[in-house]
């Protein structure tokens, strides 16, 4: 377990992007929490400010960060403010919490190539945030969609091909 790193995204409902992610491979673990707000310990009635995220634990020999974030433009609209679905609200906003430089780095150019693909119809609005403590969600959101399988989900894959591909073929 110690070669495998960790990445930190919000886009909406937690739900269904652990739902969407925890098939991919290379993705060794799913997490669902509340990050990027104003207090410590959160909960689903109080966690002012944070964002339902995910924190993904991956193997890097397998997928990268670049990979994990190409899926994630996918698998959400990075284009609403505060919104995916139903959901409305600063919980709800797409973010990438970046652990240092470099994810920081690679997380403007996978916007850029998105932005460049001209598949949404506006601009990515996702925040790029320094990594800020994960506060795990309480056990009845953890795997939602595995044990209510027809529980709500805001997410799917809208886009096929890769983002990153696309961009090289260009």
């Amino acid at each position: 377990m110690d070669h495998y790193k960790k990445a930190y995204i919000a886009g909406g409902c937690f739900w269904g992007m652990e739902d969407l992610f925890r098939l991919r491979p290379g993705i060794k673990d799913t997490e669902v929490g509340y990050q990027g707000g104003q207090n410590d310990h959160p909960t689903y009635s109080n966690h002012p400010g944070h964002a339902e995220g995910i924190e993904l634990t991956y193997d890097p020999n397998i997928t990268s960060f670049k990979e994990i974030l190409d899926y994630f433009f996918r698998m959400h609209d990075p284009t609403t403010i505060d919104r995916q679905g139903n959901d409305k609200g600063s919980s709800y906003r797409s973010a990438i919490f970046y652990q240092d430089e470099e994810e920081k780095a690679i997380a403007k150019e996978i916007i850029e190539i998105v932005d460049a693909s001209g598949k949404w119809q506006g601009k990515v609005v996702t925040t790029l945030e320094p990594y800020s403590t994960f506060w795990p969600a309480e056990e009845y959101h953890q795997d939602y969609l595995v044990k209510n399988p027809n529980g709500y989900t805001c997410h799917y894959l809208r886009f096929e091909d890769s983002f990153i591909k696309e961009a090289a073929s260009r």
